[in-house]
């Protein structure tokens, strides 16, 4: 068993003259703070990538800069399931006694670090090099054919999707630190400019400057909140060696982390999924099983995400209205899933949720980590 005892996260969006190792450093001083640890009590330190700081060892450099000397450090590269898979990897050092008290840390200047061309050129990587990269494809491209192969298996409109970039923007409107804050309407975002149909503008998640972190302890500090399962699946890397368009692993893995806890879906009392577009969302919200096929849209236009709904959902505004700032983005649905769970998310606090489950994939579906997070007994 592991708890979560603090969590750190900045605000996100356009963050000027702050680099990674500024944004790394003002999240991992927030996280320890509120854990109540001194940096000296930190055993083990694992980070994620970052585009404008590709160094080999960004775990060991960030630990110099923040001035640690852990036992163990660590970096992980796993695309956007690589927030929850770095927990999941503390999770089970922790367990298996490698460590006592993690830091786990992640932050990019990835708005204002580099040049638009640069993002897109680093992000097509995902593409297989042979058969996917050389036709010029980017990474909204690759999420658009997901898209397309969803509207004509199931049928659904285009303003279901736009429901759920509604519903993450009104999230977010309610968070002080959130990049994109001004609500929008269903018809607002299907008039928003084309980028790879059927996904426009607002169906994208912004690109951001940020950081979060998380302290993962084998105590539970001052009140933390438990993790109780945690498991991965992972299906293929390049959408042409996908085996499905329409089903991906993320039902493997949400099944076998609430196994693991112990728990059902009807336990659920808050959910903090992937959302980097709207069809992402609407995929992850479907194979898990908190929405029919087809229906996760329609949901959302009902009111059963909304944060005093049956299942509230990514109530900071998620990827899609927060940010993503890269390997912290997913970060930031933990931090405020742990906020919920504690009673500390202020204006947009619902009732407090006994049980949370976090999903998050990386490449394009391809990758998937689920961690289900409990009330203290």
């Amino acid at each position: 068993m592991s708890w979560i005892t603090g969590v750190g996260l900045t605000p996100f969006g356009r963050l000027e003259g702050r680099s990674t190792l500024d944004l790394m450093s003002e999240a991992a001083t927030e996280a320890l703070a509120s854990a109540g640890l001194e940096r000296r009590a930190i055993d083990g330190v694992i980070c994620g990538y970052s585009t404008t700081l590709p160094h080999l060892m960004l775990s060991t450099v960030f630990c110099e800069h923040f001035g640690l000397a852990p036992a163990y450090a660590h970096a992980v590269q796993l695309g956007g399931a690589t927030g929850f898979a770095m927990v999941m990897l503390a999770h089970l050092l922790v367990g298996a006694g490698a460590a006592e008290r993690i830091l786990v840390v992640a932050g990019e200047n990835r708005l204002t670090g580099q040049s638009r061309d640069s993002a897109v050129q680093t992000l097509a990587q995902v593409g297989h090099p042979v058969y996917e990269v050389p036709l010029g494809p980017t990474i909204p491209a690759y999420y658009g054919l997901v898209a397309s192969r969803y509207v004509h298996e199931h049928g659904a409109p285009p303003e279901d999707l736009a429901e759920l970039a509604v519903l993450m923007r009104a999230n977010a409107a309610r968070h002080p630190g959130a990049h994109l804050r001004e609500p929008v309407t269903a018809a607002e975002v299907l008039a928003s400019k084309p980028i790879a149909t059927p996904l426009r503008l607002l169906d994208c998640c912004p690109v951001s400057d940020g950081g979060a972190a998380v302290v993962v302890a084998r105590d539970p500090g001052r009140g933390g909140v438990r993790i109780t399962g945690a498991a991965q699946a992972h299906t293929h890397q390049h959408v042409s060696a996908a085996p499905s368009l329409t089903r991906f692993g993320a039902g493997d893995s949400s099944a076998r982390a609430l196994a693991q806890a112990g728990r059902t879906l009807g336990e659920i009392g808050y959910a903090g999924i992937y959302d980097s577009f709207t069809i992402t969302l609407a995929i992850l919200l479907e194979e898990i099983g908190l929405a029919p096929r087809g229906g996760a849209g329609r949901l959302a236009r009902e009111g059963h995400f909304a944060p005093g709904g049956p299942m509230p959902l990514n109530t900071h505004g998620g990827l899609l209205s927060y940010g993503h700032c890269g390997v912290g983005g997913a970060m930031a649905h933990l931090a405020e899933a742990w906020r919920q769970m504690r009673g500390e998310a202020g204006d947009r606090q619902g009732r407090v949720p006994a049980v949370a489950l976090l999903h998050g994939d990386g490449g394009v579906l391809s990758s998937h980590v689920s961690l289900v997070l409990e009330q203290a007994a």
